[in-house]
């Protein structure tokens, strides 16, 4: 939890300066999050509770997300990020009946751009991104079609993890008024992923965005 208040601290501190700066863009976006790594295959050995190995895998996510860019200068611009990313997946072990399983992440974060033509300004053209992010996850399990979300067929892990995110991004059009944006990213969870400690793997995945900027 330090971890996150020092990034969230780090973010705004990052952001201050840009405030003053020229007018800030808004951004909407739908994204689709595909799952790498653990998050797309884990197998576990067996357990006391399960004899026999278990695999989870997570399916195509789907989110959204609402950005606020200010720009600094012609090349360089700080962006606010909201994002929310919903996704279903299976637990499955031999004998054993399927588990249905859900991951739902929110995110708060900032994102340093970098236009590769000037085009911050207007945020015009291709762009660089870089950020971190504090993210509130929630992974659930159920043994039901349905989810309850209050009863004991669920069974939910909560965590605040850290995480950074790396990509690149194009906004389409030319003078003023509203611009088609296209973005692909890769999110990376930096902490609170321990195995060992029994914590959640990372939630990795690679991001494809499109949306609208004004």
């Amino acid at each position: 939890m330090h971890i996150l208040k020092f990034s969230a601290l780090a973010i705004a501190l990052a952001i201050t300066p840009a405030l003053a700066a020229q007018e800030p863009h808004l951004g909407f976006g739908i994204n689709l999050g595909f799952p790498t790594g653990d998050f797309r295959s884990k197998t576990y050995p067996p357990n006391a509770d399960v004899l026999a190995e278990q695999t989870d895998g997570y399916d195509v996510g789907i989110g959204g997300q609402l950005t606020v860019s200010f720009p600094v200068d012609p090349t360089f611009a700080v962006r606010m990020n909201f994002n929310i990313m919903s996704t279903n997946g299976t637990n499955t072990a031999t004998g054993y009946k399927d588990l249905n399983l859900k991951h739902e992440l929110f995110g708060i974060g900032g994102d340093m751009q970098f236009f590769l033509n000037g085009g911050a300004l207007r945020h015009r053209g291709t762009y660089l991104l870089l950020g971190a992010s504090a993210d509130f996850e929630r992974f659930d399990r159920s043994d039901s079609s349905t989810w309850d979300w209050w009863g004991d067929s669920t069974d939910t892990t909560r965590k605040s993890r850290l995480a950074g995110t790396a990509g690149i991004g194009h906004s389409f059009g030319y003078g003023g008024g509203t611009r088609f944006n296209l973005e692909v990213a890769f999110h990376k969870t930096l902490s609170g992923n321990d195995l060992a400690k029994h914590e959640p793997p990372s939630a990795d995945f690679m991001k494809v965005s499109f949306g609208w900027v004004f």
